[in-house]
């Protein structure tokens, strides 16, 4: 009877070592592999846009508000965007149009938040028994979702003949309600003080 060779004797060891390796490589092939650490947000401009424009509507389809501008660069980290002359124009039925524009702005990444600076001015045309009225500003903030303009800045209010001056303003569109902060200086004229319409 033939005696085994080292050879012979030594191949259930190499078969075990290569099933061994390939158990092992199966293994590592089917191991979810490990998430690289996620990159952390710069404030870096990811997209931009000319003549931009966004509009809300209301649950009939109809224009709430529309916020347009020459150019948008949206930041990534926090998801704010720098606007080029911006326009923020209000609808209401049956309330005369509220535009607000700038040199510069901002807004915030769902649009609830406009800052417009520079050169702010804000004009709501005459109409439904209104006078114009216009105010002017180095800053006016726009609060969307509550219809709200107001600065911490000195500004100018002119309603039909009527100027006054303040240190801060909150105008709220939804009921025509201005109020003037600081120190208040102006003249009112005698048709605001005498007519049907106080706001």
């Amino acid at each position: 009877m033939p005696r085994p060779t080292k050879l012979t004797s030594a191949l259930p060891v190499v078969a075990l070592a290569i099933l061994a390796g390939i158990t092992y490589w199966l293994l590592q092939a089917t191991l979810p592999k490990p998430q690289e650490p996620e990159r952390p947000k710069e404030h870096a401009p990811d997209y931009f846009a000319t003549n931009f424009s966004v509009s809300e509507l209301d649950t009939t389809g109809t224009t709430q508000y529309r916020l347009t501008a020459i150019s948008m660069v949206h930041y990534e980290d926090d998801e704010v965007s720098d606007l080029t002359k911006p326009a923020m124009r209000m609808f209401q039925p049956l309330r005369p149009t509220v535009t607000a524009t700038s040199e510069r702005g901002t807004v915030n990444g769902d649009v609830s938040i406009v800052n417009l600076y520079e050169n702010a001015h804000i004009l709501r045309v005459a109409g439904y028994g209104d006078p114009q009225m216009t105010a002017d500003s180095e800053h006016f903030r726009i609060l969307v979702n509550d219809d709200v303009i107001e600065t911490e800045k000195p500004v100018k209010l002119q309603r039909g003949p009527s100027v006054m001056t303040g240190d801060g303003m909150n105008y709220n569109n939804a009921t025509r309600v201005m109020k003037l902060f600081g120190t208040v200086r102006g003249q009112i004229a005698a048709s605001d003080t005498l007519g049907t319409s106080s706001k």
